[in-house]
């Protein structure tokens, strides 16, 4: 099996994106998209693997070279109101889990417990998970002749 960055390059090419964009896009140095395409770097941390599949209009088992179709299925773009309600889901849960008076602990801690490392990676994994049931949603409910 290929290392992943043959398809990110592929599909960074086909969307007419240099390294530099795609590294901007990311947040992340351009050298790491380099490396990430050479082969260098293999092990692509899944946050990262999540959001270039996102800008590449891909899904991570193709990345991961798990299918040999770069889009297996209809996947809904999100618009800005779906994004601005993605960020207002997302702070309310987050406000529900920071303090005392949170609702809710994830093992056993408020967000206030966590250290800044875990902190970060629950609010994007609930980010990641916001972001796909929107997409879930919209494609339960789009009809077929408005699909690509």
């Amino acid at each position: 099996m290929s290392h992943p960055g043959i398809r990110i390059k592929e599909l960074r090419v086909k969307h007419g994106l240099s390294q530099d964009q795609l590294a901007e896009k990311l947040n992340m140095n351009r050298v790491n998209i380099s490396n990430y395409e050479r082969g260098v770097i293999t092990n692509i941390p899944g946050d990262v693997l999540v959001k270039l599949a996102d800008i590449l209009h891909t899904n991570t088992d193709y990345l991961l070279g798990r299918t040999e179709q770069d889009k297996e299925k209809f996947e809904p773009e999100l618009t800005p109101k779906d994004e601005k309600d993605i960020q207002k889901e997302l702070q309310r849960l987050i406000d529900g889990l920071e303090g005392k008076g949170g609702y809710a602990a994830f093992d056993g801690q408020t967000l206030d417990g966590m250290d800044e490392e875990d902190r970060e990676l629950l609010i994007q994994s609930l980010e990641n998970s916001l972001r796909l049931a929107k997409r879930l949603a919209k494609q339960k409910f789009t009809p077929n002749k408005y699909r690509n």
